[in-house]
């Protein structure tokens, strides 16, 4: 997506990040600027405004380096899809990649991302203050094998949060910040439209959005992950938590919404064209932090609202990682060494305002705690919440399983047909368990008679 000018607010920020960095600092790359000079890396993963951040503070690295760096970000669908055929073939063209949490079964399991323990624990690559052991384990046992090898380092620890860019117009409304699906679609009825701010806005992914409105009415993906795979996608609840969804974005969403991506959502509601929004935090705290936003005072955050079977936020992770064709792998690790530090992790999440770090000195730091108090509300209380309740019942091992990419690519169709009015939601989800089972046959999953 081209860049906007940066505004003058921009500017100064990124004067005064110049100026921390005196006193916050990179890591210091010593003795590796002749060995890197003249290498070209090239690195890879989904859109996502942490990459936006890292980007600027890029060309400091490649001053210590020596080393260039390109790294590209694509649509969400479209990097896994390429990423997923370039390791299959276990080709050179990229050394540097996102792991993605719901390809991670497959690329680990595969063989086609590069063990990182050998560079961590090798102290000529990585010094002892590096320290491995301070990301934090949730956000990391994604990117672990059975035995416990490392593949990847989490740059996110993806916690499901509901953000308001106008939570002002709640209150002109007299209704109060929603905590379940009912409450939800009363609130959306109150405002919708109000001032020409549409209520609700989501992007395109619906097999990260839609789960947890699928859980939440009691439905799941699968029997019980990761052992029995037989997909549960043919249920009441799962017709009835599509509907409610497909609601959501037709009823109360912009127009064109069923074609946005990530960075279109988080742009409609930092202008203020679109009020509410469910998904990671790392794409709601823009509303206060980013230089653009102009609903930084009317922002509110909640909890994800809840179904009559519970509260299911999504929380993932992401990480970088070196694919095994790689070319320049001992470059690809001094990059993802610099990106994963804790100088560097410190700098964009005090700096720019990132709030899904995963490194757990940065998170007990009291300057991120406070930086995470947004117009008076404690965020970072609301994102550990999220992280403690997918920990506690393990309702995201769904999302980890090789074949899941399968399946999620038929949940997405079923909740456009739904929004399309092409089917009902039973229609919709009978033909996505159809499908769904037909590919996992061929792939030689066990599925349930």
């Amino acid at each position: 997506m081209p860049q906007s000018r940066p505004s003058r607010r921009t500017v100064l920020k990124g004067a005064a990040a110049a100026a921390a960095a005196s006193t916050v600092g990179f890591p210091a790359i010593v003795g590796f600027a002749k060995e890197f000079s003249g290498v070209t890396i090239n690195g890879a993963s989904f859109q996502h405004v942490f990459f936006n951040y890292l980007k600027e503070y890029i060309p400091e690295f490649e001053e210590q380096s020596g080393m260039k760096v390109n790294f590209n970000t694509q649509a969400f669908p479209v990097y896994n899809q390429r990423t997923d055929l370039e390791l299959s073939t276990k080709g050179s063209a990229l050394d540097v990649v996102n792991v993605t949490f719901i390809y991670t079964g497959r690329w680990i399991g595969a063989g086609w991302v590069e063990n990182l323990d050998p560079f961590v624990n090798d102290p000529n690559l990585t010094p002892s203050d590096w320290d491995a052991g301070d990301f934090v384990g949730g956000a990391q046992s994604s990117l672990q094998d059975k035995a416990g090898a490392t593949y990847g380092f989490a740059w996110e620890a993806g916690a499901m949060i509901m953000g308001m860019a106008r939570g002002d117009l709640l209150d002109k409304a007299g209704v109060a910040v929603p905590e379940t699906f009912d409450d939800l679609v009363n609130v959306c009825d109150k405002i919708h439209n109000q001032e020409r701010v549409t209520a609700f806005v989501a992007d395109k992914l619906h097999h990260w959005n839609w789960i947890p409105y699928l859980m939440g009415h009691g439905g799941g993906v699968f029997k019980d992950p990761p052992g029995n795979l037989t997909p549960v996608l043919d249920t009441p609840e799962a017709a009835k938590g599509a509907e409610y969804y497909a609601n959501l974005l037709t009823s109360y969403g912009p127009s064109g919404v069923l074609s946005y991506t990530d960075d279109q959502a988080m742009r409609a509601q930092i202008a203020g064209r679109s009020n509410i929004r469910t998904q990671a935090i790392g794409w709601m705290t823009p509303l206060v932090k980013h230089a653009d936003s102009k609903v930084a005072e009317t922002a509110r955050y909640g909890l994800m609202p809840g179904g009559p079977a519970g509260n299911f936020p999504g929380s993932n992770s992401h990480g970088l990682g070196i694919p095994v064709g790689s070319k320049n792998k001992r470059a690809a690790w001094e990059f993802i060494k610099w990106a994963m530090s804790k100088e560097t992790t410190r700098r964009i999440a005090l700096e720019k305002g990132y709030s899904a770090v995963c490194r757990r000195s940065v998170i007990s730091d009291p300057a991120y705690r406070e930086n995470m108090t947004l117009n008076g509300q404690d965020v970072a209380a609301i994102y550990l919440k999220v992280l403690e309740l997918g920990g506690k019942s393990g309702y995201m091992k769904y999302r980890t399983v090789p074949i899941f990419p399968q399946v999620g690519d038929k949940i997405n169709k079923a909740i456009e047909r739904v929004a399309t009015n092409q089917q009902n939601g039973a229609e919709a989800m009978a033909q996505a368990q159809e499908e769904a089972i037909a590919d996992l046959k061929k792939a030689g999953v066990e599925i349930d008679a």
